[in-house]
């Protein structure tokens, strides 16, 4: 047991090496706990230790977020290099104890040689299990599997009034485990989580089925991503209003005889095999992976889809992490746009986006997104809430079937530098969907506290950070903070 009070004490936690994941019951295990109790106790009283009014940020090396404003100035950083890891794989309960900094690319490498994986593993290698929490993660298995928060049974949980919580259904601090997901870290940082897991088999063979009307990938999309049905994963990819493909994924032992097993970190790209290969077979590792070499498509913007250009950009930063981290160089310094007023062409609007969109509603959305926003490729992945819970600050309905749309690139401006993220969020809410909150907010905040559930949002804001030491939800998304 961790030497800090803790409020509403659960069981303790561990850490350990990120790519070993300690059996349950083994003596690394119980080292791997002490080290994190230790950890624990010496972030808390930093944490404890800052004078009120000093803004406070955790120390990470990488992000995910797509807001690029001003940071609060000087602000204080928390060492949490030491809460990056797996602390315990119960095998024969499916369970993992896992760091809240830990990535997913550790959390796999841990899980895998137990037979065993997320439920639900975001695409990209450095998105941290508490950041997809807090936030919101989502990936191909989401059909069935929800959201990843839905998968976390219990977490401890460093308020911002500096308590040390743990909060799980149907326990006192049931309302901040319902209120955590959609949070941002602005109802506080999540140390430990136990997670549910799933077994896997060592390939998963693809098939990618094409559609050219929006109308048909919908309702295949809609067929294919029962919750009942056969597949284990499903997502889809738009290339044009005429290209539509719809991947489903199923687990097996072996590939099917004289198959190639493919490998996407070299000179092939993931996303152009849909348009050649209609069935495919990666192992369960690489299919995980499979969107972080090339950041789905995102690479092009860097040459790296050139052959010229991969043959010599190593492998070792064919990562989404590399990528993101020139996007935030370009974006501090405004690289691009000056070059592009020196040619004389117009400055580009960052369009970086993830919603959700009733299935139903999907070709409404991609007819208009097609015309007045003209990104493509265009990421599809289908989701539903796992059971009847519902998430206040993310008000999905249980049992009704979404579509996430995921577009990333930049776009000409026009008159208003808003245009296109703006049109997306008006048109996300005509079609009784929702947007993600990693990138750009432009919502006022009287119309942004009515779509993420403000009465709820401030009633636990008051329980556990009545004194205002963190910002509220809205003034670190749509404020910069």
């Amino acid at each position: 047991m961790s030497t800090v009070e803790r409020v509403g004490a659960g069981p303790a936690s561990d850490s350990g090496d990120p790519a070993a994941g300690p059996a349950a019951g083994s003596g690394a295990a119980s080292e791997a706990r002490r080290r994190h109790d230790a950890t624990v106790d010496e972030l808390v009283r930093a944490y404890r230790a800052v004078p009120a009014g000093t803004p406070v940020r955790l120390g990470k090396r990488t992000s995910n977020l797509f807001r690029f404003g001003t940071p609060a100035p000087d602000p204080v950083l928390l060492d949490t290099s030491g809460l990056a890891g797996v602390i315990e794989v119960d095998r024969a309960a499916r369970t993992a104890d896992v760091q809240g900094m830990c990535s997913y690319e550790d959390l796999v490498a841990a899980t895998l040689p137990h037979g065993l994986m997320p439920l639900v593993v975001p695409q990209l290698k450095t998105i941290t299990l508490g950041g997809a929490v807090t936030g919101l993660g989502i990936e191909s298995t989401s059909f069935r599997h929800g959201l990843p928060h839905e998968s976390v049974l219990e977490m401890d949980v460093l308020t911002p009034a500096g308590e040390l919580v743990t909060a799980a259904p149907d326990t006192e601090h049931a309302d901040l485990y319902a209120a955590f997901a959609n949070s941002y870290g602005t109802l506080g940082y999540a140390l430990r989580l136990r997670i549910e897991l799933q077994p896997v088999k060592p390939y998963v063979r693809l098939t990618h089925h094409r559609f050219r009307t929006a109308e048909e990938a919908t309702a295949a999309l809609a067929a294919f991503a029962r919750p009942d049905g056969p597949a284990d994963f499903v997502d889809g990819t738009v290339f044009s209003d005429r290209e539509h493909y719809v991947s489903v994924g199923r687990f097996v032992d072996v590939p099917t005889p004289g198959a190639q097993v493919s490998d996407y970190t070299g000179m092939d790209v993931f996303y152009r095999s849909l348009q050649r290969r209609p069935v495919d077979h990666l192992t369960v590792h690489d299919y995980l992976w499979r969107w972080d070499t090339d950041w789905f498509w995102c690479s092009r913007a860097f040459g790296v889809q050139v052959p010229a250009v991969r043959r010599v950009w190593p492998k070792r930063y064919r990562r989404s992490d590399v990528y993101r981290r020139l996007v935030a160089l370009d974006q501090r310094y405004q690289a691009s746009n000056t070059v592009r007023r020196a040619l004389g062409r117009p400055e580009e609007e960052m369009v970086v986006q993830d919603v959700e969109i009733p299935t139903p509603r999907l070709p409404e959305f991609l007819a208009a997104f097609h015309e007045h926003v003209g990104i493509a490729p265009v990421w599809l992945c289908p989701l539903q809430l796992r059971g009847d819970r519902t998430w206040p600050l993310y008000p999905m309905e249980p049992h009704t079937p979404y579509v996430n749309v995921g577009f990333w690139s930049s776009v000409p401006v026009g008159a208003d530098r808003e245009e296109h993220n703006r049109f997306v969020e008006r048109l996300v809410a005509d079609l009784d969907g929702h947007k993600s909150l990693y990138s750009t907010v432009h919502y006022g905040e009287t119309e942004f506290w009515e779509r993420y559930n403000g009465t709820a949002y401030r009633a636990v804001k008051q329980r556990y950070d009545p004194a205002g030491r963190v910002p509220d939800l809205f003034t670190k998304v749509g404020g910069g903070a």
